[in-house]
């Protein structure tokens, strides 16, 4: 027997076929589906996006159960191992994942499919417990809020030497980034940051000469220092 044929047969006897006992089935797909409804319930109380879809955050949860079931199919036999790589591996998602924690939740909720499937239950609880305290803690660490665009369109040019010094009053910083000259007037764009920003529009909009005043904020954070 050469070193090839040895290759073989460890092989094939690692992946003989085996029969999984029903219970062991029921156990591993009931516990992989009590740790994906916590996966649902953390992932519903942390979401911080504009709209919630609740069919994202299901899919979210059973695709735990499917992978554990996937699992124990491949532990009974090499040819439906090697058929779930074939036919996975012609999958293609192309669902667009916007916010980077919905990809963290999904490879969560894989990677407890595969760990549950694997019949290590201890280390899907534990892990599901580190990300729960590592979400908790980094989401408490404080940031600096993202500036404001303050955009001020007036009727004449004069204005701006009144605008400057009210803006230097009721923000902490400010910063010109655009100024546009037409005929009929001009466009003002501030960065400004502070916590007057309704006092402030409040009063440029009541001065003689404004003809609008909006303020844009950006929906991210900045890091500190």
């Amino acid at each position: 027997m050469n070193f090839s044929d040895v290759i073989k047969k460890s092989v094939l006897e690692g992946f003989s076929y085996a029969d999984l006992p029903t219970t062991k089935i029921v156990t591993t797909l009931a516990i992989t589906f009590l740790i994906a409804l916590y996966i649902f319930w953390v992932y519903r109380v942390t979401s911080k996006s504009a709209f919630y879809f609740k069919s994202f955050n299901v899919s979210m949860a059973i695709i735990s159960v499917v992978t554990a079931g996937i699992i124990l199919a491949m532990q009974s036999s090499i040819v439906i191992s090697l058929g779930m790589v074939g036919a996975l591996s012609i999958v293609r998602f192309r669902t667009a994942i916007k916010d980077p924690m919905d990809l963290l939740f999904l490879f969560w909720s894989i990677g407890t499919g595969i760990i549950c499937g694997a019949g290590l239950y201890k280390i899907a609880v534990i892990l599901a417990v580190m990300v729960t305290v590592g979400i908790i803690l980094l989401d408490m660490l404080p940031v600096r809020v993202s500036p404001c665009l303050l955009i001020i369109n007036a009727d004449n040019r004069e204005v701006e030497d009144k605008i400057i010094p009210l803006v230097k009053k009721l923000t902490g910083s400010y910063r010109l980034k655009s100024k546009n000259i037409t005929k009929n007037g001009m466009d003002l764009i501030y960065e400004i940051r502070g916590k007057n920003e309704k006092e402030l529009m409040d009063q440029i909009s009541d001065m003689e000469g404004i003809a609008g005043v909006s303020l844009l904020r950006h929906e991210g954070e900045i890091k500190n220092g």
